[in-house]
């Protein structure tokens, strides 16, 4: 009884190296193929585009533009506050007034809702 379970075992081991080797040649020759099904001439140029879309993002980050540098963090003043307030008087858009003031629209916004230039919604 035991002797036939070790042998079913080893029969069973034999198979699954088998299998093991197999799928190890296939998966080969999928990694191989994959330049040429992207339009590579080789697997360096591959390798290379691989990495170079890679560098320097952080995990599901946007893509930079090539040479874009992150903008620096405004630093939202009274003064800021004042121009604001008096662009956003004067009927200016919010994308007007974050390019005269040199801060972003979203700053823009929460100036406006702070010094109460924003409708309540409904």
């Amino acid at each position: 009884m035991a002797t036939d379970k070790l042998k079913e075992l080893k029969a069973t081991l034999a198979k699954m190296a088998e299998l093991e080797k197999s799928i190890a040649l296939e998966l080969a020759k999928e990694l191989a193929a994959l330049p040429g099904k992207y339009g590579f001439n080789t697997v360096q140029d591959f390798i290379k585009a691989v990495k170079s879309s890679a560098k320097g993002r952080a995990k599901g980050a946007a893509p930079r533009k090539p040479g874009g540098k992150r903008r620096a963090r405004a630093v939202i003043t009274a003064e800021t506050k004042a121009q604001v307030k008096s662009l956003a008087q004067a009927g200016k858009t919010g994308a007007e007034i974050a390019k005269a003031a040199g801060i972003s629209l979203p700053s823009v916004q929460n100036i406006k809702k702070e010094l109460g230039l924003v409708k309540a919604r409904k």
